[in-house]
């Protein structure tokens, strides 16, 4: 660092600088880089293409080190002397210039990624899962969840920032009514803060963690356990009068739920199926595992009246789904099946309820037995030494089962 410094002016840096375009212009193969030495260290390194930027050069245990201060004319002669004063008086009190940068972009990354809100980071999240996600479904129940529940309550909250007391906001109002969605939801946003914090913007507990955590602050309210969640349903006894009552609407609903009823399925299994699904051949809509509550994949026979609904279907939709909504690439609203059977004047069941309708009819007017018609729920069995003796589906038995549920839903209304 010895010898003079100040050695530059802004006059000779202009000089150089169209001294080396005028060489790129003429022979931009002779172009070479240029170095000017204000001295002590600072240099001004002038590109084979004409740019010019500060570097502070020095020694660090016999290594020749060079650490960036900024491009000219954006940092002046006189801002780069005093950053070069800077990195001298590091040097003097044994500090590393560079090591001391590369820390001060670190500190101010974090400082600028701890701002970010929550919606920011959960589409990060989303985004750098979305590959490993097979089904788009997946992802569009991660953004609709997120948007419905997390985001009017913290999505614009600093994702350092959120509490446990914010998680109970979000939980609470939808823990007892709701409590599949509401654990879901819970445990997305569990994962949200997780990757968060592996991303160095939070620290500290997950207040979305359940274990040891949200256990003591809503096990209240879990006394209601996913498998003593009634949904109201219609009784068995009225369903030939509903299917009459159904067969005479309009609109791509009405064909969704009479399929619904007829394969005793899902909500998302019926709205989300895909006409590839469908082996025409042998009269099996085959649903794939991702789309399954218990990950494993389901066979459903299709009788008759099933097969009708598929046919007359087929006459007006272009897309993958079998029941679109309006835009042939997307799939029917998870509302439109509710809505109708309000609209017809059935306000006090839900679309849910008609796989326990159809569970009381086989109970209690049939001979079938108990596991086959938990195979046509697609029901994960809770007996352990039961669910190891289940190795087939028992689609033979669920083809004759559906057969006779779907001549039932088709009785005249006052017949017993």
């Amino acid at each position: 660092m010895r010898g003079p410094i100040n050695k530059l002016t802004d006059t000779k840096i202009e000089g150089a600088i169209k001294q080396a375009q005028k060489i790129i212009r003429d022979d931009k193969a002779g172009a070479k880089t240029i170095l000017l030495g204000d001295g002590g260290g600072l240099t001004l390194q002038i590109t084979k293409t004409g740019t010019a930027s500060w570097l502070f050069r020095y020694m660090r245990f016999t290594k020749a080190v060079a650490v960036g201060l900024g491009s000219y004319p954006t940092v002046s002669l006189k801002i780069a002397r005093t950053k070069a004063d800077a990195c001298r008086s590091l040097l003097a009190q044994d500090k590393d210039p560079l090591t001391e940068k590369r820390a001060a972009e670190t500190i101010a990354r974090l400082d600028q990624s701890k701002g970010k809100t929550f919606d920011q980071c959960a589409n990060e999240y989303i985004d750098d899962h979305r590959a490993e996600w097979r089904n788009p479904k997946h992802t569009q129940q991660w953004e609709n969840t997120i948007a419905a529940y997390a985001s009017p309550i913290i999505g614009s909250r600093a994702i350092s920032n959120i509490t446990t007391a914010d998680i109970k906001r979000i939980l609470k109002p939808i823990w007892k009514t709701k409590h599949e969605t509401a654990t879901r939801v819970r445990g997305r946003i569990e994962a949200i803060l997780d990757w968060a914090t592996a991303q160095e913007m939070r620290s500290g507990d997950n207040p979305a963690r359940w274990k040891g955590h949200l256990e003591h602050l809503l096990a209240r309210s879990t006394e209601i356990s996913r498998a003593e969640v009634h949904h109201a349903a219609l009784a068995y006894k009225d369903m030939p009068s509903f299917m009459a009552d159904l067969r005479k609407q309009e609109g791509m609903a009405r064909w969704a739920l009479e399929f619904l009823i007829l394969t005793a399925s899902r909500t998302s299994e019926v709205l989300n199926a895909e006409w590839s699904e469908v082996d025409h051949e042998k009269n099996i809509w085959v649903i794939p595992a991702e789309r399954m509550k218990a990950g494993k994949e389901h066979r459903i026979p299709l009788v008759a009246q099933s097969i009708e609904v598929l046919k007359q279907v087929k006459l007006f939709t272009l897309g993958k789904y079998i029941f679109p909504s309006g835009n042939k690439d997307k799939a029917l609203s998870n509302m439109a099946m509710s809505m109708l059977a309000r609209r017809m004047g059935y306000k006090d069941i839900t679309v849910h309820g008609f796989r326990s309708t159809f569970r009381d009819y086989i109970a209690e007017k049939t001979e079938y037995d108990f596991h086959t018609a938990e195979a046509a729920l697609a029901h994960k069995l809770t007996d352990r030494v039961a669910a190891a003796y289940a190795r087939t589906d028992l689609l033979e038995k669920r083809i004759r089962m559906m057969s006779d549920w779907a001549n039932y839903c088709d009785r005249k209304p006052d017949s017993s």
